[in-house]
């Protein structure tokens, strides 16, 4: 039977972004307080947090009045170090794991998880010398180089055509450990974001279709275009990969479709930016199956009562800040800015999402939206 913590306890949340402030709100509206752990002085979820620790996340003073004070602790991003979630782990409740962090944050240790458990991935090979790529399959060209750690949005990547290239981009990466993995022509991508509780329950979102530029995430499209079949093969997959990794809280899962095919790109083991649709279309949020998978309580239902598309807003369109006013005349649009300070260009600045009964409606009005508050199509 799982612990359950009720309100008005206090939980714990490592990490201040935008992620971390949808918690913090799920969190209060349950009746929580939140404690929020984070290194910038003016970060989003700490400005609206209870208690705002600003503080390094090895910072011992910080983590011992984090644990002395909060009932549990989870994470907003996986870059936290899993030495810090499994001291915290030794006083308080901890979801997710120090151990499934720690494979979620690392491609190389990622791609060898999925490999060793039989889930359908892509062809790589683990990169931590020059020696390694000269000995590489050729298969594996055309190919991407990506950093084992820190990277996301595109950053720390580069597709390499050869094996000229990928050594070239590997001195540029100075030596830093890789995945190298074979590129494939994708037909399109798709993400699962559930939730899984400690009894080992299950309630899965309905799949995402997902367009990227430049690497970042612009538009989510729910429910997915794909056939039936492979969104329901997605989200059995996705279920598998949370149970094999004993897995508690929300986690993400990012599909490659190629030649009608899936395979497993990445893990968030947090929610997800193509989850943010459930704020608005679902009838339980990721950021409230958050709370109620760290606190033990049973999952609400992850049911879609709309059809929705989820834009990113980007600094790129801050020059000046946009007018909003174009956003707030459509009906049926959902705006949420995360309360930054700094635009920079590519940095998430907040997103938008319509919804309605008819997804062929919704996305002329998503795309038009966008077009109109400056967002030029790709």
């Amino acid at each position: 039977m799982a612990c359950i913590i009720l309100p008005p306890a206090t939980l714990g949340m490592l990490g201040g972004g935008q992620l971390g402030r949808f918690f913090v709100a799920a969190a209060h509206e349950l009746g929580y307080k939140v404690w929020v752990l984070d290194p910038d002085r003016d970060s989003p979820a700490g400005r609206i947090a209870d208690r705002h620790l600003c503080a390094a996340y090895e910072d011992p003073a910080a983590l011992e009045e984090l644990a002395a004070t909060c009932a549990a602790v989870t994470t907003e991003f996986e870059n936290v170090p899993a030495a810090t979630l499994a001291m915290l782990a030794e006083k308080i409740s901890v979801r997710p794991s120090a151990k499934a962090v720690a494979i979620c944050q690392n491609r190389i240790a990622e791609k060898s998880f999925l490999r060793a458990g039989g889930f359908p991935h892509g062809d790589f090979v683990g990169v931590s010398s020059e020696a390694d790529i000269e000995q590489a399959n050729a298969g594996l060209f055309p190919g991407i180089l990506k950093i084992a750690r820190l990277g996301y949005d595109g950053k720390g990547q580069r597709v390499v055509d050869s094996r000229a290239a990928a050594l070239t981009a590997f001195r540029a990466f100075k030596g830093e450990p890789c995945v190298l993995e074979q590129k494939l022509k994708l037909d399109y991508e798709i993400s699962v974001v559930l939730t899984r509780d400690e009894e080992g329950h299950i309630a899965t979102f309905p799949a995402a279709e997902n367009q990227h530029t430049n690497g970042i995430l612009d538009v989510s499209i729910v429910p997915a275009r794909s056939d039936a079949c492979l969104s329901g093969d997605a989200a059995d997959i996705a279920g598998r990969i949370a149970a094999k990794l004993a897995y508690i809280g929300v986690l993400a899962v990012e599909f490659f479709v190629s030649g009608g095919r899936l395979y497993v790109n990445e893990m968030a083991p947090r929610p997800h930016n193509s989850g943010h649709y459930t704020l608005d279309a679902c009838v339980t949020s990721q950021y409230e199956q958050q709370v109620r998978a760290l606190c033990g309580l049973p999952l609400g239902e992850s049911r879609a009562h709309s059809a929705s598309v989820m834009v990113n807003l980007l600094g790129d369109l801050w020059r000046p800040e946009p007018d909003w006013s174009v956003l707030y005349a459509v009906p049926n649009l959902k705006l949420h800015l995360y309360a930054k300070l700094s635009a920079k260009p590519g940095r998430k600045m907040g997103h938008f999402t319509v919804v309605g009964d008819r997804l062929d409606e919704v996305l002329e009005t998503a795309l038009a939206a966008r077009r109109d508050i400056g967002i030029k199509d790709n």
